[in-house]
């Protein structure tokens, strides 16, 4: 291990070693190299803490319980270098730490490491030496608290170990359709494809505004535009093979939004947050549509979720349903502020209120007497199928959250879902409620430290970095 002096050092260095890495194997698998494929590893980094101290109480990361040897084996550092660094530098400002950077024992599978070309000859000769993609070591032990993580030798440094971090980025770009290269740290998601349309919409209109911060607008289909380019609407192809269409409408400092259309069901929402927290995005928000329990709302009313009422069961084996999953204020603020700005101080358009979500689509179709039953003692104002798991997901992983859901039917009061009705309120509310969202991750953009609160981080098993 060679000893290194500053974060940004740190990071150089274990891009320097990843990348060499990669180099061998691509040559190694290629047949341009007799080279040894035990020397494909992934990199490492260690930081020995001397000794504790007591720090700013504010801080949401950067401490530690107790002095000790912190380490983390890494995959992609350069997708990761901003977040590196300034982990890294609040740790080495915090306390009196040695940092070592070098070689892990843990090789890397060439199916992670792009333009490696066919794997399958070179794995004939190569006497086991060159691994498969293994699902061993991918788990989510150290997120979710396991003892044996934390009461090792070395303690984690970070959430991640790198064959996580890899599957969770082939992952992404399986669903999406895009690598992860360019997924921005504020990310929504919906479940219809009218929203995305309007966020394009949005992008192509920012990208020919001077003043604007966004610099390009990724598609799933591969194309990427800029300021530069005179596509209208009308000119793109916004279908996507894909199952869960992404688009990235960028910054140069990757403070943009994304934009997912995740689907339908808590099972979808679980599937790409498991994904996209290892990028570790500053806020995720769910736009979508619910039922209203309220006989005294209206099509098209905002709810804008403070608490989540979990009947989704998909996280119930890692955040049993009696731990509570706050609201962040942030977020909150923002999305009130937001829908203030689009919609007008009109205070009864929205109101905050717990959200369901439900892994039954159907669930209004039970006997009026099971609904008592399943809704008495319950404040909640509205039922969707994914906010509950996209906030789970976000409490897990410690990426901040939030819903805003309109209301497109209430079914308790004689107003169900039906095909025109749905129609037509689809028309008159996809830009503004899209647009809320937009505006109100503009805002947290503009300070992102606000985000980063002690509201998420845990009481025992919390790691240094965020």
């Amino acid at each position: 291990m060679e000893r290194v002096d500053t974060a940004a050092e740190a990071v150089e260095r274990l891009t320097e070693l990843y990348d060499a890495a990669c180099a061998q194997a691509r040559a190694i698998v290629n047949g341009h190299s007799a080279a040894s494929y035990a020397e494909v590893t992934y990199p490492k980094l260690t930081v020995d803490v001397r000794a504790w101290r007591p720090v700013d109480r504010t801080l949401p990361f950067g401490y530690v319980d107790e002095p000790g040897r912190y380490s983390a084996e890494l995959s992609k550092p350069a997708v990761m270098r901003d977040y590196l660094e300034q982990q890294l530098a609040q740790l080495i400002e915090n306390y009196d730490c040695d940092i070592y950077v070098g070689a892990s024992d843990t090789r890397i599978p060439p199916e992670y490491i792009g333009k490696v070309g066919d794997v399958s000859e070179a794995r004939r000769h190569a006497n086991g030496e060159i691994p498969r993609p293994t699902l061993d070591e991918v788990h989510d032990a150290i997120v979710d608290g396991d003892w044996d993580a934390f009461h090792g030798e070395e303690k984690p440094l970070m959430h991640f170990g790198p064959q996580r971090f890899d599957i969770a980025c082939a992952r992404i770009a399986h669903y999406t359709g895009i690598d992860v290269d360019s997924c921005q740290k504020y990310i929504l998601f919906t479940n219809y494809p009218m929203h995305t349309t309007e966020f394009v919409k949005f992008g192509l209109a920012q990208l020919r505004d001077p003043a604007s911060r966004y610099s390009s607008l990724r598609l799933p289909v591969g194309e990427e535009l800029t300021s530069e380019s005179d596509a209208e609407i009308e000119d793109l192809t916004l279908e996507s093979p894909y199952q869960m269409p992404r688009y990235d409408l960028c910054t140069r400092d990757g403070n943009g939004i994304t934009m997912i259309n995740i689907g339908v069901g808590p099972s979808n929402a679980k599937t790409i947050t498991d994904a996209l927290a290892v990028l570790r995005p500053e806020a995720w928000i769910m736009i979508g549509h619910c039922a209203g329990l309220d006989g005294r709302m209206r099509i098209g009313d905002l709810i804008l979720g403070n608490a989540y009422q979990r009947y989704d069961h998909i996280l119930d084996n890692h955040l049993p349903s009696n731990i509570p999953i706050p609201a962040v204020p942030e977020v909150q603020r923002a999305l009130e502020a937001a829908v203030h700005e689009i919609y007008g101080e009109d205070k009864s358009l929205m109101r905050t209120g717990t959200v369901i979500s439900t892994d039954d689509r159907n669930w209004e179709w039970h006997t009026p007497r099971n609904l008592w039953e399943w809704l008495r003692g319950s404040t909640a104002a509205a039922v969707d199928m994914e906010s509950c798991t996209l906030a789970g997901n976000g409490y897990r992983y410690r990426v901040p959250y939030g819903s805003l859901l309109s209301v497109s039917d209430l079914p308790l009061h004689a107003v169900p879902k039906l095909p025109a009705q749905a129609q037509a309120f689809y028309r008159n509310s996809k830009e503004a409620h899209m647009m809320c969202a937009v505006k109100a991750m503009e805002k947290l953009a503009e300070n992102p430290e606000k985000l980063r609160t002690r509201k998420l981080r845990r009481s025992i098993a919390e790691v240094p970095f965020r």
